[in-house]
């Protein structure tokens, strides 16, 4: 059960309500996550912001995914992992992909060098190695697309700590973690 109400779009504050509403379009339905953000609108705002302006990222949504998949295996949460996962088959990955992203891992080594990028974000609280960024420059990053990441990892810590503090309750079909 999770530590805060779960809110239906009626019992939110009204300055939730418009988002709540986006998120249902988006999902068809408000997937638990949103539902206990929309206890402080302010959070659910900027939370549902920051997911509609990567959505237009230089990243796309398979490579987003790939990251989100990474970062919430590093942090053990349960409920971005499986939400991820289900977004990331919908981006095209297969599930053999998402599972190997999970570990930062990846078929493609520049795809692979990014994913270890943002394990070692989350890993080292944000503490870069400037080798690390060098070598993405030379596999062909740009640094949009090295910042997007950062701030990729930034949003994902953001959820995961929600999902992790609160314990909301998972409602995607749940992933078996990679790390080991």
């Amino acid at each position: 059960m999770a530590r805060v109400p779960v809110l239906t779009t009626a019992e939110a504050a009204p300055a939730a309500q418009a988002n709540l509403a986006k998120v249902e379009k988006a999902f068809g339905t408000i997937p638990n996550m949103f539902a206990a953000v929309a206890n402080s609108p302010a959070a659910l705002q900027s939370m549902w912001g920051s997911f509609g302006a990567f959505s237009t990222g230089a990243l796309g949504a398979a490579l987003t995914e790939q990251i989100a998949v990474a970062v919430a295996d590093t942090n053990d949460c349960a409920y971005c992992l499986a939400a991820h996962t289900a977004l990331g088959q919908q981006a095209g990955l297969s599930p053999e992909e998402l599972a190997t992203a999970q570990r930062a891992r990846a078929a493609d080594p520049k795809t692979e060098a990014l994913l270890q990028f943002a394990h070692s974000l989350v890993e080292r609280r944000g503490k870069v190695d400037p080798q690390q960024l060098a070598g993405l420059r030379d596999l062909g990053w740009t640094d949009s697309q090295i910042v997007e990441t950062i701030a990729q990892v930034g949003l994902n810590l953001f959820t995961n700590y929600i999902n992790i503090a609160l314990d909301v309750p998972v409602d995607f079909p749940e992933v078996p973690f990679q790390r080991g």
